[in-house]
C-alpha cells in the first residue's frame, strides 16, 4: 500500500487566534492538505508569538519551534517542504535536504520592500533591497515548484525564474508550459458561509449609531496602501452625510518579529488633525480569524485603496477576498487585478489612485442604495466558488499526490542550483556599507546581523 507523503508548511508568520494573510494561507493550506497527507504546520524560530495556538488546522500538527534544530528535527521524515518569504534565507539548510520544495511566491515582497523603505535613508534602503534580493534569489534557485496567486504574477516570476537560469531546457522537457514548475494558487474563501454571531460595531461600540454607515478597512495598513486617501475623503463625505464611519480592522500585526510600520501612526495624527480620531474614524488593534466575520457582514461597504506603483500591479488583495466571502460591496483602486476582477462582475466600484474626491462621491452614491448587498447577492455567490480553499489549492494537493524534483535541479547545471549564487564576502559587505553611509551604516548592518544571528 502506498505510504502518503508528510507534508511540512513552514510560514513566516504568526498562526492562531489572529493571523495576518500568511499566517491564514498555511493555516489553510494545513487544513485541506490533512484531508489527504499527514501534515505538519511549523513556525520556524524567528516568528515571534504572544501564544501559541489552540485549535488545530483539521488534522494537522502544529508546532512552534524554539530553535533552528527543532526545525530540522521537525522537517527531518518530512517528505515535502512548503514555505515562503524569507525562510529558506534565515535556515538555508532546508535547501540541501533533498527534499522536494515547494516555494510559495504569491506576495511579491520585493516590490512591496521598495516602498516600506521608500522614506528611510539611502543607505537603508539598498541594505534591505540586497537582503530581499538575495531571499529571492535562494527561493527561485531552490524550489522544485513554485505556487504564485494570479496569472499577472505568474509572467513576472517567469520572467525572474528566466533570469536565473530557471527556464531551461531541462525544465522546458519535463513540461514547456512550464505549469510543472510555477503555477497558480491564489488565496482562498472559507467552505463555511459567514455568520453574524454577535454585534460588535453597530450599537455597541459608543460612537456608532445601530443606524451608521461603516466603512470597512479590512486587515492592516501598511506603507503600500493609501489608507490616508480613505481619512481625507472623511470630510467630504460629512459635509452631506453625519451617519458615515470608517473602522480600521487591524493596526497591530500579530508577528510580534515583524516591524510595525509608521504608516499607522500617520494615518492617526491625520485623522486628530482632521478631527476625526475617534468620532468619526476608529482603529482596533487585530480582530481574530474566526471573528471577523462579524464585521464584515455588519459593515455596509468594504475599502481597499493603494498607491500608483509596481507592487499594486502584481499584488493580490486578499483583504478583497473577505469582502467577497461576505457579499460586501466594495470600492477599491483601479491597478491590482483582483479589485479589477471584482469590478468586471459588477460586485466592486474602481477609483483612482489618489482621487479623494472620487472615493468620497463614490462611497456616498453607494451607500445610497439601500439594497446594495441584495441587489449583488447572485453576483457574489457565483464568484465566491471559485475561490473556496478546497478549490484553489488544488494545484498544491496534486502536486503533494504525486510529488517530483525539478528536471534542473536533478540533472541540470550546478550553477542553477541554490547556493550556486556566491554570497558578498564580509570584508566587501563592509566597504560598501562604509561606502553608502559611513561608520554609522557600518554598525547599524552589524547591529542587524548579530540580531539575525540571535533568532538562529
Amino acid at each position: 500500500m502506498h505510504t502518503p507523503p508528510t507534508i511540512a508548511l513552514i510560514t513566516n508568520d504568526a498562526i492562531g487566534e489572529k493571523m495576518a494573510g500568511p499566517g491564514i494561507r498555511y493555516w489553510e493550506f494545513a487544513r485541506v492538505l490533512s484531508e489527504t497527507f499527514p501534515v505538519k504546520l511549523i513556525v520556524p524560530p524567528y516568528v515571534r508569538m504572544d501564544a501559541p495556538p489552540t485549535a488545530r488546522p483539521g488534522k494537522a500538527e502544529v508546532h512552534i519551534c524554539k530553535d533552528a534544530a527543532a526545525l530540522a528535527a521537525l522537517v527531518a521524515d518530512c517528505d515535502v517542504l512548503v514555505t515562503l518569504g524569507i525562510v529558506l534565507a534565515f535556515y538555508p539548510f532546508l535547501t540541501r535536504l533533498k527534499k522536494m520544495l515547494v516555494v510559495d511566491i504569491y506576495d511579491p515582497f520585493l516590490l512591496a520592500g521598495l516602498q516600506r523603505e521608500a522614506r528611510a535613508d539611502f543607505p537603508r534602503q539598498i541594505d534591505a533591497y540586497e537582503k530581499y534580493r538575495e531571499a529571492l534569489d535562494v527561493q527561485l534557485r531552490a524550489g522544485d515548484f513554485f505556487l504564485c496567486a494570479s496569472e499577472r504574477q505568474r509572467d513576472y516570476w517567469l520572467g525572474m525564474l528566466s533570469a536565473v537560469g530557471r527556464i531551461n531546457p531541462y525544465t522546458y522537457a519535463q513540461d514547456p508550459t512550464f505549469e510543472k514548475l510555477i503555477t497558480v494558487v491564489p488565496f482562498g474563501l472559507p467552505q463555511a458561509q459567514p455568520q453574524h454571531l454577535q454585534p460588535v460595531l453597530k450599537g455597541v461600540h459608543s460612537a456608532i449609531a445601530p443606524t451608521d454607515k461603516v466603512l470597512l478597512w479590512g486587515g492592516g495598513v501598511w506603507d503600500w496602501l493609501d489608507a490616508p486617501a480613505l481619512v481625507r475623503a472623511m470630510p467630504l463625505i460629512l459635509a452631506q452625510r453625519d451617519d458615515v464611519k470608517v473602522f480600521f480592522m487591524g493596526t497591530r500585526r500579530p508577528n510580534a518579529s515583524a516591524a510595525q510600520t509608521s504608516a499607522v501612526d500617520d494615518l492617526m495624527a491625520l485623522s486628530r488633525d482632521l478631527g476625526l480620531y475617534e468620532r468619526f474614524v476608529f482603529f482596533n488593534d487585530w480582530v481574530d480569524y474566526e471573528a471577523r466575520q462579524n464585521y464584515l457582514l455588519e459593515a455596509d461597504l468594504g475599502i481597499s485603496l493603494h498607491l500608483n506603483h509596481a507592487e499594486t500591479r502584481f499584488a493580490f488583495r486578499t483583504r478583497l477576498l473577505d469582502y467577497l466571502w461576505a457579499g460586501l460591496p466594495t470600492v477599491c483602486t483601479a491597478g491590482d487585478v483582483l479589485g479589477e476582477s471584482l469590478a468586471a462582475h459588477g460586485v466592486a466600484v474602481l477609483v483612482a489612485p489618489g482621487d479623494v474626491e472620487g472615493l468620497a462621491q463614490t462611497t456616498l452614491s453607494l451607500l445610497a442604495i439601500s439594497d446594495l448587498r441584495a441587489q449583488n447577492q447572485v453576483r457574489f455567490e457565483a464568484l465566491i466558488e471559485r475561490y473556496r480553499w478546497d478549490v484553489v489549492a488544488r494545484p498544491l494537493v496534486d502536486f503533494c499526490a504525486a510529488p517530483y524534483f525539478a528536471a534542473d535541479r536533478v540533472n541540470g547545471d550546478p550553477r542553477w542550483q541554490a547556493g550556486a549564487r556566491q554570497a558578498k564576502p564580509w570584508w566587501s559587505k563592509a566597504q560598501q556599507a562604509v561606502k553608502s553611509g559611513g561608520l554609522r551604516e557600518l554598525w547599524r548592518q552589524v547591529r542587524a546581523y548579530l540580531l539575525w544571528k540571535r533568532q538562529q
